[in-house]
């Protein structure tokens, strides 16, 4: 008769449940010198680019923002319908906005 640890030596555990042990006081080799760059790279160089990106960003969305819709051109391969919409009368998207997306037929007036 075969033993059961034979059929079950591939499934059972390899490791050991015992975490490995961190000293909170060890630094792995980072000195006070390192953390202070960090800091300071994180303070004078990450936050302005992020800051500059920010408006860089905020610009642009100005100079390209144009009130008006596009025109509807209706294309047989857009706004497509093989079944109605759960909410609503079925035919607007959940997150509708009338004034730039367009039914089937054409824009909401």
């Amino acid at each position: 008769m075969a033993s059961w640890t034979k059929f079950a030596r591939p499934f059972s555990r390899k490791y050991s449940t015992a975490g490995p042990k961190f000293n909170l006081n060890d630094t792995h080799g980072v000195t006070e010198q390192t953390q202070l760059m960090w800091k300071r790279l994180s303070y004078f160089v990450g936050f302005p680019v992020i800051l500059l990106a920010m408006v860089n960003s905020y610009l642009n969305h100005q100079a390209h923002h144009n009130d008006e819709r596009p025109e509807f051109v209706a294309y047989p391969h857009l706004r497509i319908r093989t079944k109605k919409f759960p909410w609503g009368d079925g035919n607007h998207s959940l997150f509708h906005n009338p004034k730039m997306n367009a039914l089937p037929d054409g824009y909401e007036e």
